[in-house]
């Protein structure tokens, strides 16, 4: 029973994990790697804290769904271990979903920048390089993606 638990723990922690991914502005995909972008200066206005939300990319459920079944199998005999799964596979799915949700959140910066050309933008990024009002930097975008920095 505890080997069975301690996997179980394993296993969601593999597929949590493998949901993470980077979205700062100094961390490139390999998609966009020897892609052209487009540069446009400007200057830092305000940046500001903000909170990306978390994945739902349903590994959390499955992983969770999966764990609860198995815990739930284990109670009662019978016709009431059928029950205890399916109640600790749907209650499992709930809260492995809820968990891969708060852990994979992100602390990130709104980032408002008056460009060269004299407009204003906001990206908002993961955390990562540092900006402070009045600095000059670069915005380099492509099809689908933006990033400031340095």
């Amino acid at each position: 029973m505890k080997f069975t638990r301690i996997l179980s723990l394993i296993v969601l922690t593999f597929f949590l994990g493998a949901c993470a991914s980077n979205l700062s502005g100094d961390v490139y995909t390999r998609d966009q790697a020897r892609r052209e972008m487009t540069v446009r200066t400007g200057v830092v206005e305000s940046v500001r804290e903000v909170r990306m939300e978390g994945t739902r990319s349903g590994a959390g459920t499955l992983a969770g769904g999966a764990i609860g079944g198995v815990a739930g199998s284990n109670i009662g005999g019978g016709k009431g271990q059928i029950v205890g799964a399916i109640l600790g596979a749907v209650a499992g799915g709930m809260a492995g979903s809820a968990a891969e949700e708060k852990l994979t959140q992100k602390n990130a910066l709104e980032i408002m920048v008056k460009l060269d050309n004299g407009h204003t933008i906001a990206i908002v990024q993961e955390m990562g390089e540092v900006f402070h009002p009045g600095e000059r930097v670069r915005v380099l975008s492509n099809y689908n993606s933006s990033r400031v920095s340095h």
